[in-house]
């Protein structure tokens, strides 16, 4: 990507986001083509993690911050960055951040749930004796904290609208004491918050430096649809307060990117933007050397002739995997290879319980991520891609990251009837579509692609592919675009 004007006296961007960086496979890609661009590129990502780490992408730099420091500073050696400045809570970061009696609430573990923590404050004292006790099980303490928690979200959006999510998710605050500083200290241009979490942190930090007399750009990375995100169904809390967060700051980016032109109407629609978000798919990067990726078949242990499908990404129920174990009794002799972040999860392990149980777990693989700029080479040696997805708002509305994955190993994509990736399937040629949660349709459309599997392997093929879109350097352009009209000074 060239150079111009806003690159050659390096102007700096700082990219925030609320993970460990090395699983984010688009905020590595962002951070390093915009390195490549010629910016000054810090990555911050926010984990709990042990101590501080540094590492080099590329020409940028990524540093993740530990939040169990930020959890454990007290409410009054806060940074003055703390303050609430948003409906109906002025004042002091200590107000912001203490709860009932002055008392911590941001803490570590204070959404936890742990039977003697905090998260029974809105249990009758009784029953929050019988959890500590052990005589009331977690589950039926939920349950009856539920009410308390509709109550307590009702009051505080009466009290403090939008600004509600101070009290009840004030967790939020970790991200805002662990990264502030760091961004006060690196000066930035630009600052690009990647997905909603680190919104705020991003805005407060532009009115900090535009209060001190420096411009500073600030763009929004909207990865979902917070609306449609499935909510956490042991905290009512979590959606309404996060909800009102992003409501809060979203009018404070000067631009704003996301991931599909659907999700690009929603946002439009939800916070009245007054243009319509650059659209960034978060496609693979085509450029990278593939030579040193292994072989997925090889780790499988699984023979070339042998029929094997994969599924790559992150285990929840929602994203069908048990649809794909039920299925495999009904295809004998095919093989399922799982690429997981963490092997040893406490879902994934009921995954492979459940293959037990069906009698296929010699047929189920499960394997530890690769880097990103190896995964498309990794997966080229299986015979499907898998998407089982259940019916979610977030999972009808754009083309998924293991989507353009697939596609560029050259896979045939099985995908569960979710509006946008089904309608792309069904119009390029690429794979099949079956009913979500129907193992036995599943198994068909398998079953179709495994007949002739060169026939939907052509739609990748010839002019018309749908490749040359679907790769990061075509969509880093856009990025690299909206960052230099940011950036280019007013003539």
């Amino acid at each position: 990507m060239r150079r111009d004007d806003t690159t050659r006296f390096g102007r700096r961007v700082v990219m925030l986001v609320d993970n460990a960086v090395e699983g984010d496979s688009r905020v590595q890609k962002a951070a390093r083509s915009a390195a490549d661009a010629g910016w000054d590129v810090t990555l911050i990502g926010c984990a709990h993690v042990g101590a501080e780490r540094r590492w080099r992408l590329g020409d940028a730099e990524a540093r993740v911050l530990p939040l169990a420091a930020a959890c454990a500073l007290p409410p009054v050696t806060a940074p003055t960055v703390l303050a609430g400045t948003g409906d109906g809570v002025a004042g002091s970061g200590v107000l912001a951040i203490s709860g009932p009696g002055g008392s911590d609430v941001s803490a570590p573990g204070r959404e936890s749930g742990s039977p003697d923590g905090p998260g029974l404050r809105g249990l009758s004292g009784l029953r929050a004796r019988l959890v500590a006790r052990g005589g009331l099980p977690l589950r039926a303490a939920r349950l009856a904290r539920r009410p308390i928690e509709h109550a307590q979200v009702r009051y505080w959006r009466a009290r403090l609208r939008d600004g509600a999510w101070r009290r009840l998710e004030p967790g939020l605050w970790d991200y805002e004491r662990a990264a502030g500083p760091v961004v006060d200290e690196l000066r930035p241009d630009l600052i690009h918050a990647h997905d909603f979490r680190m919104l705020g942190v991003a805005a407060r930090a532009v009115d900090r430096a535009r209060a001190a007399g420096r411009d500073v750009k600030l763009v929004w990375d909207a990865h979902e649809w917070l609306p449609g995100a499935r909510p956490r169904r042991d905290n009512a809390r979590w959606l309404p307060a996060h909800l009102g967060y992003v409501r809060e700051y979203a009018g404070a980016a000067d631009a704003v990117v996301t991931v599909s032109d659907t999700l690009a109407d929603l946002l439009v629609r939800d916070h009245d933007l007054p243009e319509r978000p650059t659209v960034v798919l978060n496609a693979p990067v085509t450029a990278a050397s593939d030579a040193s990726a292994p072989d997925l078949r090889q780790r499988c242990g699984v023979a070339a002739e042998t029929p094997l499908l994969v599924y790559s990404g992150a285990m929840a129920a929602q994203r069908g995997v048990d649809t794909v174990v039920e299925a495999l009794p009904l295809l004998p002799g095919v093989h399922l290879a799982l690429v997981v972040a963490d092997p040893d999860a406490a879902y994934v392990r009921q995954v492979v319980a459940r293959a037990a149980r069906h009698g296929v777990a010699d047929r189920v693989h499960v394997l530890p991520y690769v880097p990103h700029r190896q995964l498309v080479a990794f997966l080229a040696t299986a015979d499907v891609g898998l998407i089982p997805l259940h019916h979610w708002p977030n999972h009808e509305i754009a083309l998924i990251t293991k989507f353009f994955e697939y596609a560029h190993a050259r896979l045939p994509i099985v995908v569960s009837d979710v509006r946008t990736m089904a309608e792309t399937v069904r119009a390029t040629g690429q794979g099949e579509v079956f009913r979500a949660r129907d193992a036995a349709d599943l198994a068909r459309a398998v079953r179709a692609v495994l007949a002739d599997p060169p026939r939907y392997r052509a739609a990748y093929e010839g002019e018309d592919s749908p490749l040359q879109e679907w790769t990061w350097e075509a969509q880093a352009e856009r990025l690299t675009a909206l960052y230099r009209r940011l950036l280019t000074p007013a003539r």
